[in-house]
């Protein structure tokens, strides 16, 4: 479904003096005739419906830059309720449904975003008034009711959809949130009883867990004995019992969680800087080097802009990934293949190079194939084949198994008909084999940028720390057994270790179409969960696209 797109500051313009809304324009269809709806109303609705449409002023929304955006959707929504107030009573009062969206427009805070975009101060202040005076003015009604139901539907798709369109804060995000934007009509359907926000939130695991990771840290902001602490720490090649205490003291602060064990090798100091470096993301050496230093002294906001703009993430994609799925966090170089809420697989992988970086999308596991050919996408042609054939000509293709083909009849092309003048013309692949690129193994995704998951010739890739080597695609680490789980667990075909190794034998490309279609979301999070699944822990950003999106989040 296409984002909404409501303009980045349409708060901006409220005054906390009433009536509010007079100018506001809303954009309405012209087959929409509430006349008929009015009359159906109490007398007290009545004149408030009818004064309401004084204030919102009708538009015309053949123009197709009208269609999403908040002011239609606050029309939609007093449509759908008759033009009678949402959150006000017969008698003018607010009702439960006003004070609970208040108090969660002051917890959206947990989820990295800031309450003043929905113009909570003045809610409050406006609310404030209403519930102590004994006859409120329709202006007065009209005023708040309009204001509380725009937070509602702009927090509602913030929380569905994300603060900011992905591409423009992401060019290599291709997920797609598929989410149904029903918030105006649910709205109206509730008639006083309120929907809570916590509906439009993701249901994937990591949002709930960033989300209570952030409520944690956002706690530790008033704490002036570690905001001392931090502030007082900087690198020293031998630091003094000072330092490593305040070191010590943040460590235990940030993650409460780790006990010592007795360890005659490893002290309870050097056990606790280990698992912060793990947390962290960084070679857990238990050293207190430069870079694990710069981490300790990191101030608590940053910590909290980091685990908002990943919540963001989460919020662009598809807001449940169902029973069964494959998950690929780019910069933590894992998979994840999970069913009924479990890991059923995890595994290293190797990811793209920084200047082939694998992109963010989702797609559906097709199929799998075992002996697979290798065609040679035109980026690793441009880059790689073409340089190697004019540095070494037939030398470089033979040492790289390729074979040229006739990219309309697929007939093969022989080796001394190639030259640096004409070699670019045609298709080339690798054979099945022990040095093909794809490894045995290889895991189709249909999706428009060739990304798909393999197995590769390169096994001592996935003992590095530094895995983003590939150029593009994603290298896994046990294909094999992600394979037979697939055909066997979920496909219930009778595969077995050995047979598929005398399938591998025989060097001979097999396709194993999958009945069940796996999802696949590759994704870019810099903060992600553990292996427990209770707890997060922060990546490398490889990319460098946190700064950028941080940015754009202020």
């Amino acid at each position: 479904m296409p984002q909404y797109m409501y303009p980045e500051r349409f708060f901006n313009s409220y005054k906390i003096a009433l009536p509010l809304l007079v100018f506001v324009s809303f954009f309405v269809s012209c087959e929409d005739d509430p006349k008929d709806k009015i009359s159906k109303l109490p007398d007290t609705y009545q004149v408030f419906a009818r004064q309401l449409q004084t204030v919102l002023h009708p538009v015309d929304t053949n123009n197709k830059k009208y269609a999403r955006t908040l002011a239609a959707d606050v029309w939609k929504a007093y449509v759908a309720a008759d033009f009678a107030p949402v959150w006000f009573r017969v008698d003018y009062t607010p009702n439960e449904a006003s004070d609970k969206l208040v108090a969660e427009l002051e917890d959206i805070q947990m989820d990295g975003i800031d309450p003043e975009r929905y113009n909570l101060s003045a809610i409050k202040k406006i609310k404030q008034k209403l519930d102590t005076t004994k006859h409120n003015t329709l202006n007065d009604v009209i005023g708040l009711d309009t204001l509380l139901t725009r937070s509602y539907l702009a927090a509602a798709k913030d929380l569905l959809m994300g603060q900011l369109l992905p591409r423009k804060a992401d060019s290599l995000w291709f997920h797609v949130n598929d989410s149904v934007w029903d918030a105006p009509a649910t709205l109206a359907a509730t008639k006083g009883v309120y929907r809570t926000l916590d509906a439009y939130r993701s249901d994937v695991p990591t949002y709930a867990l960033l989300r209570n990771e952030y409520r944690r840290y956002y706690k530790l902001v008033d704490d002036t004995d570690l905001s001392n602490a931090i502030a007082s720490i900087n690198y020293q090649k031998k630091p003094d019992s000072g330092m490593l205490e305040n070191m010590n003291y943040v460590i235990k602060a940030e993650l409460p969680w780790v006990q010592a064990v007795e360890n005659d090798t490893i002290n309870e100091a050097k056990q606790f800087v280990m698992a912060y470096q793990r947390y962290c993301g960084i070679s857990a050496t238990g050293k207190l080097d430069s870079n694990t230093v710069q981490h300790i002294a990191t101030p608590v906001p940053d910590i909290l802009k980091k685990l908002s703009a990943n919540m963001e993430r989460v919020r662009w994609m598809q807001k449940q990934f169902g029973d069964l799925y494959l998950v690929v966090d780019v910069p933590l170089m894992e998979l994840f293949l999970r069913r009924g809420g479990a890991n059923a697989m995890h595994m290293r992988v190797v990811v793209g190079k920084p200047e082939r970086q694998t992109p963010s999308l989702f797609a559906t596991m097709a199929n799998i194939v075992i002996n697979p050919n290798w065609g040679v996408p035109p980026t690793i042609l441009k880059k790689d084949v073409v340089p190697g054939f004019e540095k070494n000509g037939k030398k470089y293709l033979a040492s790289k198994g390729l074979k040229a083909y006739d990219k309309k009849t697929g007939h093969l092309i022989k080796t001394s008909a190639l030259n640096v003048h004409n070699m670019r013309q045609y298709a080339y692949k690798q054979a099945p084999g022990d040095a093909n690129s794809l490894g045995y193994i290889k895991f189709n995704l249909p999706n428009p940028w060739d990304i798909y998951l393999h197995d590769t010739p390169h096994r001592d890739d996935f003992g590095k720390r530094d895995r983003f080597l590939s150029s593009g695609c994603i290298r896994v680490q046990k294909p094999q057994d992600m394979a037979l789980y697939i055909l066997s667990d979920l496909e219930k075909k009778k595969y077995t270790q050995e047979k598929l190794d005398d399938m591998i034998q025989t060097h001979k490309t097999r396709w194993e179409i999958l009945n069940t279609k796996i999802p696949v979301h590759i994704t870019y999070l810099t903060a992600f969960e553990d292996t427990t699944g209770k707890h997060i822990q922060f990546t490398r950003d490889i990319y460098h696209r946190d700064e950028k999106l941080i940015s754009m989040l202020k």
